[in-house]
């Protein structure tokens, strides 16, 4: 497993051929297996297959290809609707309509995306994590008609792989793990940890295509704007509202 963590790498073009149930079904009970709050397992998978659904899917994900190519899409939700209705079965008054609960459950689903990624890769399948799980989570709720108490904060795609990429770069140990407390960094920090992911060839050629100077200035001016952070918060802070988890007072 550790041989697998090491070698990942994400996969954006699939073959045609499908995932046995078997084998979909033994990568989602390891997905079950994650850690969980209090054994709450307050999320919930939602496995799709169906071609129109799909496409749905890929409009909301940026009409990004591989949502269509590869032939499972995963959904991984924070879902308390299930746990409050069994609490309310049994004579119980759930307290679970808050910000604290929503990031309870965000965080269990979580968990279990990484697990269904790792065991995903254990059987040689590819896995590709969408991030834009949340931009357009309204949408994606009324695709796959989900209910109050449930909300998508992650998704992935597998399927075998049609590519073999390179390993992505990664910032060095020292720029990610802090002994005993957090040490802040110093401005010769920040040059040492970034030094490398700057020198990268594809760095380069990235400035030269964005007309930049630096490569974090593709990240605040291209990739990840102010404006659009501001407005899709805004968006998901709504959804939260609407699906039940800010009752704050």
């Amino acid at each position: 497993m550790l041989d697998i963590i090491l070698k990942h790498r994400s996969i954006r073009r699939y073959k045609s051929e499908d995932i046995d149930d078997e084998i979909l079904n033994t990568i989602l009970s390891a997905g079950t297996r994650a850690s969980t709050t209090g054994n709450m397992q307050v999320y919930s998978m939602v496995v799709t297959r169906d071609e129109d659904i799909k496409k749905q899917l890929w409009e909301c994900h940026f009409k990004q290809d591989m949502v269509l190519k590869a032939p499972v899409h995963i959904t991984f939700c924070a879902d308390f609707n299930r746990f409050n209705k069994w609490c309310l079965q049994r004579q119980a008054i759930p307290g679970y309509d808050n910000y604290l609960s929503f990031f309870t459950a965000a965080i269990d689903a979580l968990l279990v995306s990484q697990n269904v990624c790792l065991a995903a890769e254990e059987k040689g399948l590819g896995i590709c994590y969408l991030g834009t799980a949340t931009y357009n989570a309204r949408r994606i709720i009324d695709i796959l008609r989900l209910p109050s108490g449930v909300v998508p904060v992650a998704a992935v795609v597998l399927g075998y792989p049609d590519e073999e990429p390179g390993l992505t770069d990664r910032l060095p140990l020292e720029g990610v793990v802090h002994y005993d407390r957090y040490d802040d960094y110093t401005k010769e920090d920040i040059d040492r940890i970034y030094a490398d992911k700057e020198a990268l060839d594809q760095t380069r050629e990235l400035l030269e295509i964005n007309k930049k100077d630096t490569l974090a200035q593709i990240f605040t001016d291209n990739r990840y704007k102010r404006e659009d952070n501001i407005h899709f918060s805004r968006e998901f802070l709504d959804v939260i509202k609407e699906q039940g988890f800010m009752n704050n007072e």
